[in-house]
């Protein structure tokens, strides 16, 4: 009677699991066309094939780094939210990416990521915490005309080809500075010559419709600031300046008979942030975006293990003495090392089976180096090269990988349920 009733079971069983496991043993034993038999020549090139091999440590990365990051997380935020009185809201936030699917996770870190400042998250707050400590160039790409009595260094500065003279004012016209560096400027003003002193003008020699002389000032042009000018002796800056916003600047007396120079600061690109998604940071950008997901999942399957802790055990130990990082360690930790065995081993076996982040994320020209198995296997399957007798070599060795954690995850359900 007991068979009647578990029956429909076992025909599901057997159709969704134990017949696909079975036939993709089989298939792995074949070649691309499945007429030929190769034995184990799939799995022999599945490790001689460097994206195999690049996916299979990829996914040891995972495994370790994954799982802890969102564990640790977790646990973190259970703790310190239990005390305060938005705590339930913090956990509704946090547990709130769970609700969004990974492929709507992967669209929305893509565009976090995203290499222009402007558009990407990440970058946008990179580039500001960046440029507070530490000053963008003034004019990016500018530089003088040929003719402009200045000569470019290897080192990418401009210096004069005449030495400066005090009392009289040196010019230092540029262009080719972007529009939106220039528009709010102000009108460029001559420099007056000072006894003694080594004055000059600092301008973007270019008036609409080029209408105006080439390395004279003329009406309306505009002022280019904070340029940093050096005057330069026998190879030593002899002193430093920095043009003012109308684009006159003042050397002292000791910058007679100096070469004014222009360092290639001023005329740097601008810092543009990290390449999140470049070939050395593809890997923990992803993993970045898995944790954003999954440490809602833990922190709240750990606090529902931490309303279960017995508070009279915290309160003995901290009437004995402890303080509350010494609770935390030696008493909190240990009676939550059953749940945090289940938040690890679950996300364990998530991860080794992660896709559709990686599909998404990793753009195609670091595709390679984000490879895992399950992104390896669908390209071995149903990529350019379509060869399913590899494909099905990759998915038998990725449920060997997965089975250890499952027979942990077992025993330790066993060993629960003897208790």
């Amino acid at each position: 009677m007991a068979g009647i009733f578990l029956l429909p079971a076992l025909v599901l069983l057997g159709a969704l699991v134990v017949y696909p496991i079975g036939y993709s043993v089989y298939r792995s034993l074949f070649d691309a066309s499945g007429d030929g038999f190769v034995g184990l020549d799939n799995y022999r090139e599945m490790f001689s094939d460097d994206a195999t091999m690049t996916a299979i440590k990829n996914n040891i990365v995972w495994v370790i780094v994954a799982p802890s990051v969102a564990t640790a997380l977790g646990l973190i935020f259970a703790v310190l939210t239990e005390r305060v009185r938005w705590g339930t809201a913090f956990k509704l936030v946090v547990f709130m990416p769970m609700a969004i699917s990974m492929l709507a996770a992967g669209i929305i870190f893509r565009l976090v990521y995203e290499a222009d400042p402007d558009r990407g998250v990440a970058n946008a707050i990179w580039v500001s915490v960046h440029d507070t400590f530490k000053e963008s160039p003034p004019f990016p790409g500018a530089h003088p005309r040929p003719n402009a009595g200045l000569t470019e260094s290897s080192n990418g500065s401009f210096t004069t080809d005449a030495t400066a003279k005090a009392g009289t004012p040196v010019s230092l016209p540029l262009v080719a500075a972007k529009r939106d560096d220039v528009s709010g400027a102000q009108d460029a003003k001559a420099a007056k010559p000072e006894a003694g002193k080594v004055t000059g003008t600092v301008w973007f020699d270019f008036t609409k419709g080029d209408r105006g002389q080439h390395n004279v000032l003329d009406k309306g042009e505009k002022a280019l600031a904070d340029i940093k000018i050096e005057a330069v002796k026998d190879g030593k800056v002899v002193a430093t300046t920095t043009s003012r916003a109308d684009g006159t600047y003042t050397l002292p007396a000791k910058a007679d008979g100096a070469e004014l120079r222009l360092p290639a600061w001023n005329f740097g690109q601008p810092y543009n942030g990290v390449d999140w998604l470049g070939p050395s940071l593809v890997t923990p950008a992803i993993i970045g975006s898995y944790v954003w997901i999954w440490a809602g999942f833990a922190m709240v399957l750990i606090a529902a293990g931490l309303a279960g802790v017995p508070r009279e055990l915290l309160e003995a130990a901290r009437m004995d003495g402890a303080n509350e990082w010494q609770v935390f360690r030696r008493v909190t930790v240990p009676l939550l090392a059953p749940v945090l065995s289940v938040v690890v081993v679950t996300l364990m076996i998530n991860v080794l089976k992660i896709f559709d982040l990686v599909y998404i994320i990793a753009p195609q020209t670091s595709q390679d180096e984000a490879n895992v198995l399950a992104l390896q296997l669908y390209q071995s399957s149903f990529g350019t090269d379509v060869n399913q007798g590899l494909g099905s070599a990759i998915a038998v060795f990725l449920l060997v990988f997965v089975a250890p954690v499952m027979f942990f995850n077992i025993r330790r359900i066993r060993r629960e349920r003897r208790r």
